[in-house]
């Protein structure tokens, strides 16, 4: 905060499913969403909250296909085993942090998944 600087949380990874169902973003696709950090235009871009994480993710990145940028519309299984992987993610989340949760200061805990 004190410097004002932008944290960008980039999933370059798997999109379209859980591992065997979908494939890792094209790198077209991956230098278009560091293009559009690069150039300001993400800064400026329109974002819809996502639930559990309560992560925040552009509705558009100029040369990247909506499916892409959002992981629900890219999900090739159903609505209800999106939401299914993605509470199972946030517990997991959860389970995790329970190792470090003694050394967190309330504004981090309160900062993880909502499940």
């Amino acid at each position: 905060k004190a410097h004002k600087a932008n944290a960008w949380l980039v999933n370059t990874g798997w999109n379209g499913g859980k591992y065997g169902v979908g494939k890792r973003i094209s790198l077209k696709y991956s230098r278009a969403i560091l293009d559009a950090i690069h150039d300001g235009s993400l800064e400026k871009a329109e974002f819809t909250k996502y639930p559990v994480f309560d992560l925040e993710i552009p509705k558009h990145i100029n040369g990247v296909p909506d499916e892409v940028v959002d992981p629900r519309k890219s999900w090739l299984a159903s609505e209800s085993e999106f939401t299914g992987a993605l509470t199972s993610l946030g517990k997991l989340f959860q389970q995790n942090f329970q190792k470090y949760a003694s050394e967190a200061d309330q504004s981090i805990l309160e900062a993880g998944p909502k499940v």
